[in-house]
């Protein structure tokens, strides 16, 4: 039986894509919300979690950096997919045919300039993978779906044009989460470190805690803050750091950190993804 890896979305979902992509040895295993994601692999149905955490276009992901630290899952890969918008449409369709393109949201506007220069008037739908499913069972020509190329394939829909965003940046980071944790070193890339913290109730605690990593040469390529529990006084920030916590400068920073910090949860140590440059 083959080890499954879970995601949030329907079948052809950019989720789906990274798992492909990631782990094309797993089967992917598609789930309904990022808790039911993290579930999955809490009660073994799934030995992995593949979870976006941003994206350069919309940024953060709302809720994963507060359910990160409570699913007592570890980060163990970080894998970046470069987002690539189709429009898909039923077999026979023409582009000079098609009136509506349906997808989700955030994906609407990011393909403005391709649509108003077709006269094609986009569509709200919940999910852009199951856009693509509803094309397809509808069987209209005149509609199509803004999705990924494997919710084409998935849903037996043509290619009428290829890559239409507007932008060639649009990057996806996923986080790769499992039961346990791996602390060692792999990868041709170098290690990253990802860790959430709470800093104690003294003036200048923050700038104290970053002091460390400063000071010993530490690369911090992210400081995000959140509340907790819906008050505006228990702050938490979320940090990912070059570097393995055995590295000794690492391992200094990390002792400074704790030092004006109530709580440290390092939720995992994992290869860096060359993309990320």
């Amino acid at each position: 039986m083959s080890q499954k890896i879970a995601f949030q979305g329907e079948p052809g979902a950019y989720s789906h894509e990274a798992c492909r992509d990631a782990r094309p040895n797993m089967e992917a295993y598609p789930c309904r919300t990022f808790e039911d994601v993290i579930e999955a692999v809490q009660s073994g149905k799934a030995e992995q979690a593949m979870l976006p955490v941003e994206n350069t276009i919309y940024g953060r992901v709302a809720d994963i950096h507060r359910l990160l630290p409570e699913s007592g899952l570890k980060i163990i890969d970080e894998a970046f997919v470069r987002v690539h918008i189709n429009l898909l449409g039923v077999p026979g369709a023409r582009l000079e045919n098609v009136q509506e393109a349906h997808s989700h949201v955030v994906l609407l506007p990011q393909c403005a300039t391709f649509l108003a220069q077709h006269g094609i008037r986009g569509r709200v739908n919940a999910d852009n993978a199951r856009a693509a499913r509803e094309i397809a069972e509808r069987g209209d020509p005149h509609i199509a779906a803004l999705a990924s190329e494997l919710a084409g394939e998935i849903y037996g829909l043509d290619v009428l044009a290829r890559h239409i965003e507007d932008t060639d940046s649009n990057t996806t980071r996923f986080l790769l989460m499992a039961r346990d944790g791996d602390t060692t070193r792999r990868g041709d890339h170098g290690m990253m470190t990802t860790f959430v913290f709470e800093v104690r109730n003294i003036p200048a605690a923050l700038y104290k805690a970053m002091g460390g990593f400063a000071t010993n040469g530490v690369n911090m390529t992210k400081l995000e803050s959140y509340m907790v529990d819906g008050s505006f006084t228990a702050t938490q920030f979320y940090a990912d750091i070059e570097g393995h916590p055995d590295d000794p400068a690492v391992a200094r920073a990390l002792d400074e950190l704790d030092y004006f910090t109530s709580m440290i949860n390092i939720l995992g140590t994992y290869p860096r993804d060359p993309r990320r440059d």
